[in-house]
């Protein structure tokens, strides 16, 4: 499998221009047999929506998405969006999986950090649901973490029960102010390659660049092999927007596999088990 890492910056609340930088990465991707392009977390609309005084949602079978999977021929293509929900009451933080012009999946992200500089429980609803899916016309399977969801590891245990051979990362990760103390490019890099060891699949981390408001992205998007090393990767910093192509062997995820039965041997119900008394005890439901 071919994929390419879509780097790219967003122009905050221009969704018909960040929809045209989609479409040219789309046009280069195709020009390199991409199979899978991956964009950042909300690629269409920058990330602090809350600062735009009008609606930025859109549907995920939105006509211009799937415009752009029309533009991809034969490639799947990741994008984040904000999702209007149902009857427009709620809206998610939200990425469509797309391929041959149809929507194949929607993942609204799980988990919004609101705390510190970061405000996405005031502009967003929670997903409910965390499902594996079909790619390249259903011969393998992936999930969608969008950034925050991967630092939560029972989603991406979750995402490999449920069948994923890849995990697609799309991401908003700012550079620390404190980078001291912490260093998002340095846990992004121990996450990610423990999810590939550990999980015994490939992850596709793609992070954005660029600068809004007080935040720095910086890109840094990678990916790593089911034995966690990082067999492709972007370059770093506000400015480097590019994009990368790298092919993968998605054979390496079965052959690991089963050398070593890590995933075979989860055991779900002694978890489902636990779980449970954990919930009776008064556990975080």
């Amino acid at each position: 499998m071919r994929i390419t890492l879509a780097q790219t910056d967003a122009t905050l609340g221009d969704v018909d221009g960040n929809l045209k930088r989609v479409e040219r990465v789309v046009a280069e991707a195709v020009d390199s047999d991409s199979d899978l392009v991956v964009f950042p977390e909300l690629a269409l609309s920058g990330y602090q929506v809350g600062d735009v005084p009008h609606d930025l949602s859109m549907a995920p079978d939105d006509p211009r998405l799937l415009r752009v999977s029309q533009r991809a021929g034969g490639a799947g293509v990741l994008l984040g969006f904000p999702e209007a929900g149902s009857h427009g009451l709620h809206t998610y933080n939200s990425a469509g999986y797309y391929e041959d012009g149809h929507l194949v999946h929607t993942h609204r992200k799980l988990y919004l950090p609101t705390y510190s500089t970061f405000e996405e429980r005031k502009h967003f609803l929670p997903g409910q649901h965390s499902r594996a899916y079909g790619v390249r016309g259903g011969r393998h399977r992936a999930a969608t973490l969008i950034c925050n969801d991967a630092w939560q590891p029972q989603v991406a245990f979750l995402s490999v029960q449920d069948g994923a051979h890849l995990l697609l990362v799309p991401a908003n990760s700012a550079q620390s102010m404190t980078p001291e103390r912490y260093d998002s490019k340095e846990y992004w890099r121990n996450i990610t390659t423990f999810y590939g060891r550990i999980y015994q699949l490939f992850v596709v981390f793609v992070n954005r660049v660029g600068v809004e408001g007080g935040l720095t992205f910086w890109g840094g998007s990678h990916i790593v092999d089911p034995w966690g090393e990082v067999v492709g990767e972007c370059g770093e910093g506000a400015e480097a927007e590019e994009i990368c192509t790298i092919d993968i062997d998605l054979a390496d995820v079965r052959r690991r596999r089963r050398d070593i039965p890590l995933v075979r041997e989860a055991r779900l119900g002694l978890l489902r088990r636990e779980i449970d008394r954990l919930l009776d005890e008064g556990g975080d439901l």
